[in-house]
């Protein structure tokens, strides 16, 4: 079997999941644990003040290969407004922190827009930032931020989703930002970025990996008006997020379909269909857990559909795979 056959893993292109847990676990228990899971949440009286901070990661690596930095503004606002949403708070202002190895005016520019279309579709504030020209330290650049948000005490979920809950999904835009490293190295065996894209309306390849991370923040109100118990991100773990909706099983019976780029990735790194779903969101980006008499009309209200149910029991159940 030649190198351009064997069997990628996300571990083995260099990101370890359970390394990264267990080191977030050792992180946490030095500084202590706070209230929330996919934000932090700090009570200030009548409401609860959010904050999530996260970046863009290595889809970073494709933006330089296309000089194009147009839309990775867009993932980072996605990445922290996102995890707010999942928790019921409705993001209000971001911070952003770019670090670079030298200034380079164009592609702060083309950050400088994608931040701002993000802050536009998320609704949100530009309220500052900072860059770091960080020679020794940066290689190229990274881009990072802080999202706060605000939301009255009942308007928190409860977050834990119940037995007998059914599960409602929303479409993701594509990979989003998570399970890059995976799919960089998978696209490159088959050839470049700059190559031609053989499906959907992407000239590149490279372009499919840029697409930018959907954000849910229009979700928000109608979840709270359907009394959604506990919802959640699909990001970095991929269908394994659903367990951080609490001690349950997760059954997914009729997930949205991957687009065409999780199943050009799949073949180019002969990634098992285990690996895909423990990596990628596969097609569903967000997903909510409520009373299943109120699942349909919350599917119709965000565009989705009822995707599964909760069990007792433990792990997740989809597409044939027990995660």
């Amino acid at each position: 079997m030649s190198d351009d056959d064997e069997e990628l893993t996300y571990a083995a292109a260099g990101v370890d999941i359970a390394e990264s847990e267990a080191a977030t676990a050792a992180l946490v228990g030095a500084v202590g644990e706070s209230e929330g899971d996919y934000a932090g949440l700090l009570d200030i009286g009548d409401r609860y003040l959010g904050l999530a901070t996260d970046g863009v990661g290595t889809k970073l690596l494709v933006a330089e290969a296309l000089s194009d930095y147009s839309t990775v503004g867009i993932d980072c606002i996605a990445m922290n407004a996102n995890d707010l949403v999942a928790a019921g708070v409705r993001p209000v202002a971001f911070v952003d922190y770019l670090a670079v190895d030298e200034p380079d005016e164009r592609f702060a520019e083309q950050v400088g827009e994608g931040l701002a279309a993000g802050a536009d579709r998320a609704g949100i504030e530009l309220v500052g930032g900072e860059t770091a020209v960080m020679p020794e330290v940066v290689s190229g650049l990274d881009l990072a931020g802080t999202c706060a948000g605000l939301a009255a005490k009942e308007g928190i979920f409860p977050g834990s989703a119940e037995v007998g809950d059914a599960l409602v999904g929303v479409p993701s835009s594509g990979i989003h930002s998570n399970g890059l490293t995976l799919a960089r190295r998978a696209v490159t065996r088959r050839g470049a970025y700059t190559d031609p894209c053989p499906f959907g309306d992407y000239d590149r390849l490279g372009d499919a990996l840029l697409e930018p991370t959907r954000i849910y923040t229009d979700l928000l109100d109608p979840m709270r008006d359907h009394g959604v118990h506990a919802a959640a991100h699909v990001t970095g773990g991929g269908w394994t997020n659903l367990e951080r909706l609490g001690d349950a099983r997760y059954v997914i019976d009729d997930p949205f379909d991957p687009q065409p780029v999780f199943g050009f990735v799949q073949e180019a790194g002969n990634v098992s269909d285990e690996e895909m779903h423990r990596t990628f969101n596969m097609g569903t980006g967000f997903v909510a857990a409520l009373d299943p008499d109120d699942a349909e009309s919350l599917a119709d209200a965000v565009d989705g559909r009822v995707i599964g149910r909760v069990e007792a029991g433990d792990g997740v159940s989809i597409r044939g795979l027990e995660l």
